[in-house]
């Protein structure tokens, strides 16, 4: 992975470091509290397995910590790049797998310094586009994305099906 140098970092304090699939533990906490706030009553037991499948020395990882000279501190921001292609062009590009600032850290600019730090590494890879997809009950993430140039392209649309009783209304 391409490293972003620490003093790019625009949020003044914090620090940026890079992630490692060695961090798998603190990811899976990461995505869990994502998912978790959204809704917290919907399972949560498909996110390690969802980490496990596409964390790797290729899927670039940023911390970011707290101001806190000297010791040893937790994450308070994570975000998380995979890649997928482009249905329209076939490109593949970077895609924002996760991005979580805790709570209490909300409203200092740390979302928009890490999105600036994975559009950065993105250019310096080569790539045109980066994607993202955000929940339709999130206003404030589209907000934020918005304000960056993120523009909606497709609308991800689903049917709960529920218990299949055998019988397909596409069938003769």
């Amino acid at each position: 992975m391409d490293n972003i140098e620490n003093d790019s970092f625009a949020v003044a304090g914090y620090s940026l470091r890079p992630g490692f699939p060695r961090d798998r533990a603190t990811l899976v906490k990461f995505m869990e509290r994502t998912y978790g706030e959204l809704d917290p009553h919907q399972p949560l037991g498909h996110i390690a397995a969802t980490v496990d499948r596409y964390l790797s020395r290729d899927t670039p990882l940023w911390w970011v910590d707290p101001p806190s000279p000297g010791s040893v501190t937790t994450p308070v921001a994570a975000l998380w790049l995979g890649f997928a292609t482009d249905q329209r062009s076939g490109a593949l590009h970077p895609y924002i797998l996760m991005l979580y600032v805790a709570p209490d850290q909300r409203r200092r600019g740390l979302a928009t310094a890490l999105l600036t730090v994975a559009h950065q590494w993105a250019q310096r890879q080569g790539h045109r586009q980066i994607s993202l997809q955000v929940f339709s009950d999130n206003p404030a993430a589209q907000a934020l994305y918005t304000a960056l140039g993120y523009q909606p392209e497709a609308i991800l649309m689903k049917k709960d099906l529920g218990q299949s009783d055998g019988e397909n209304p596409l069938a003769g």
